[in-house]
């Protein structure tokens, strides 16, 4: 491996946790990244010379921290910045002296709900999150969300402006502050992996790579707060999806629908990961939606799938976070256990909805059902409307191939 690569591996691997620190010294996210790239920009400037040091994380912490140090030395004076925090920051910055991991952790626990502030829209939240947290380029952010890179550019230095503008403070919240704020903080990391799990738009059903950003972001939250049972649903919820991800796409990229893929390609550590962190869930949103992740995890074939379960959790979430997509979702479930005719009516009383206008699925969902009843006519016309509506190329192929075999007489 080269220097530069490694210099650019390890930083990815410890930018999160540069920037956390750094923002407990200088208290802002934004000159805080600027510090850590500094240091990044060192080791690409040294290392090649030197040699890549025997603890590079450590390595790039130190020259991070001392020059934070040093800007808070320039921009008070030194007597004041000394009355603050006494000897310990000239000792707690030494490049000799190893950093408390407990300590980084605490740090990394705030940067995470700095990053996912309420006070930034959700758009916002994302792009910072995935650039502070994942390590993610504005490039890269640009290309998984399938926007302009100058957009993202734009919403991360407007959150961090108006983090800085609003005064949020770099820690983490308690009572009802903290619920509060980490609604928003579970909020951030299941859009990042559902963007990844089924994409809205371009022309990959699949986008891996956020799924991992998402699930790190997850496990590394599970391990900061193991008190908070929706930490624990929200991970079990990513893990026991991403298990099916080798099995959602065929040889050429095209979707495969649950009831065709090949469970033997499930991943089974993450479904046993996923299982271990149901056990600490609890009864909240995030928690329902991974018991029913478990109930598909746990039939070995399609046909033994637990639908009267499903249907019930579904019903219980509903309850807890009302959703036309939540009914949705339901009313399959109950086409499964109960049969299409059943179903039918739940969704019809969805077709007024104005969340779902423009939502693909509803017509997805319909046609399919209408298929089951042999309204063929029906069905074709409502899966040429669900492909109009996508913006996901594969899905409009997908949604457009059920269209012609129904035409065709060919639909199971």
């Amino acid at each position: 491996m080269s220097t530069p690569h490694a210099v650019e591996t390890v930083f990815r691997i410890e930018s999160a946790r540069i920037i956390a620190a750094v923002t407990r010294i200088v208290r802002d996210v934004g000159i805080a990244e600027e510090l850590a790239q500094d240091a990044l920009v060192a080791a690409l400037e040294q290392w090649p010379e030197s040699g890549v040091p025997e603890r590079p994380g450590a390595w790039l912490m130190a020259t991070a921290k001392h020059r934070a140090v040093d800007l808070v030395r320039r921009r008070e004076t030194y007597a004041r910045k000394l009355a603050e925090v006494g000897r310990a920051l000239d000792e707690a910055y030494e490049p000799e002296v190893a950093y408390d991991p407990d300590g980084i952790d605490d740090d990394l626990l705030r940067l995470v709900f700095t990053a996912c502030h309420p006070v930034l829209s959700a758009d916002a939240r994302i792009a910072l999150t995935l650039r502070l947290l994942g390590g993610l380029t504005t490039a890269e952010i640009a290309r998984a969300f399938l926007v302009p890179e100058p957009t993202i550019a734009q919403r991360v230095v407007r959150a961090k402006r108006s983090l800085a503008k609003a005064g949020v403070p770099f820690e983490v919240p308690y009572g009802p502050d903290r619920a509060a704020r980490l609604d928003s903080v579970l909020e951030v990391i299941y859009l990042v992996f559902n963007e990844g799990y089924a994409a809205t738009a371009g022309d990959d059903w699949l986008r891996p790579a956020l799924c991992e950003d998402a699930l790190r972001l997850a496990r590394v939250l599970a391990g900061l707060m193991p008190e908070e049972p929706e930490v624990h649903g929200l991970a079990a919820l990513l893990e026991l999806q991403a298990s099916r991800t080798a099995a959602r796409t065929g040889p050429d990229g095209q979707p495969v629908l649950l009831a065709d893929q090949n469970r033997a390609r499930w991943d089974h550590l993450l479904i046993r990961r996923g299982f271990t962190a149901l056990e600490r869930a609890g009864t909240g949103p995030y928690s329902l939606q991974a018991a029913i992740a478990a109930c598909h995890a746990r039939a070995v074939t399609y046909e033994e799938t637990d639908w009267g379960t499903i249907a019930a959790l579904y019903a219980r979430l509903a309850g807890l976070t009302p959703s036309p997509v939540v009914e949705l979702n339901r009313a399959v479930a109950v086409s499964m256990a109960e049969g299409p005719a059943a179903a039918l009516p739940l969704v019809d009383a969805l077709a007024g909805e104005p969340a779902l206008k423009d939502y693909h699925l509803l017509p997805s969902v319909r046609g399919d059902l209408l298929a089951r009843l042999g309204r063929a006519g029906e069905a074709r016309a409502e899966f040429e409307r669900a492909a109009a509506l996508t913006h996901n190329e594969r899905e409009r192929a997908l949604l457009h191939a059920r269209a012609r075999e129904l035409a065709s007489g060919d639909a199971p």
